[in-house]
């Protein structure tokens, strides 16, 4: 008997798995979402499955308390707001930043599907060849909105050539963004929610430096996954 109920028992459990792999509830079809909280308030931003290497970095490093502390340094208003400095934490007032590093890079990234629209979350880098990413430094995106002759021009003279698929354009122009940026630097996640907190950031007064006269710091933890299944609902009826 007891060996019927077991082989019962292995046989539910094979058949619920696979059914989750058929109907997308398996894990790799999780998100993993972030919430970074500033002085004027929270905002959440989802990673991207489709950047894993970017993904799984910053994950490691908000659940290691990395950001904890660190400035938004570098703030730019209709372009973005950057961060993710180690060197930043309890840096002296006036002090140029965004040298800082941890030793090691994250090899880029670039998707077509993903881009430089408002909001979304991007690898910092320096101008090495290979464009790969910044272990720490990252920015949210604010950016500008574009008229159809803007964005021509831009592929005409920043973009040589390559033409910003239609879909996108549609973004550019509506949501806005920075689209000079696209596959230049690994865009890994968007804001999900609380995206005016990145208007109100880049709108603060900055030195000669770009660094907010004020400092911007930030704390960051991964939201759990009862926390991010909430989430997911809230966005899915429109309340983000």
């Amino acid at each position: 008997m007891l060996k019927k109920l077991f082989a019962l028992f292995i046989l539910s459990t094979l058949t619920v798995s696979a059914s989750a792999q058929i109907f997308g509830w398996g894990k790799k079809d999780r998100h993993t979402y972030v919430e970074i909280r500033t002085d004027y308030g929270v905002c959440v931003v989802k990673l991207y499955n489709e950047t894993p290497l970017h993904r799984d970095n910053f994950t490691k490093l908000v659940k290691d308390g990395t950001y904890d502390g660190l400035l938004f340094h570098r703030v730019i208003e209709q372009f973005m707001i950057q961060g993710g400095d180690p060197e930043s934490k309890n840096a002296a007032k006036g002090v140029q930043l965004g040298n800082g590093d941890l030793g090691y890079k994250v090899e880029a990234e670039f998707r077509d599907s993903l881009f430089h629209k408002k909001g979304a979350l991007a690898a910092a880098r320096d101008d090495n060849p290979e464009k790969a990413s910044s272990a720490s430094q990252f920015y949210l995106v604010q950016g500008k909105v574009f008229t159809d002759e803007e964005l021509d021009r831009l592929e005409e003279l920043r973009l040589k050539g390559r033409k910003i698929p239609e879909y996108q354009r549609e973004v550019y122009k509506t949501i806005g963004g920075v689209p000079h940026l696209d596959q230049n630097y690994t865009v890994f996640g968007e804001v999900v929610k609380g995206i005016d907190i990145i208007d109100i950031i880049s709108g603060v007064a900055t030195d000669e430096f770009d660094r907010p006269v004020v400092d911007q710091k930030m704390q960051m933890r991964v939201l759990r996954r009862g926390e991010a299944r909430r989430l997911e609902k809230q966005l899915e009826e429109g309340d983000s």
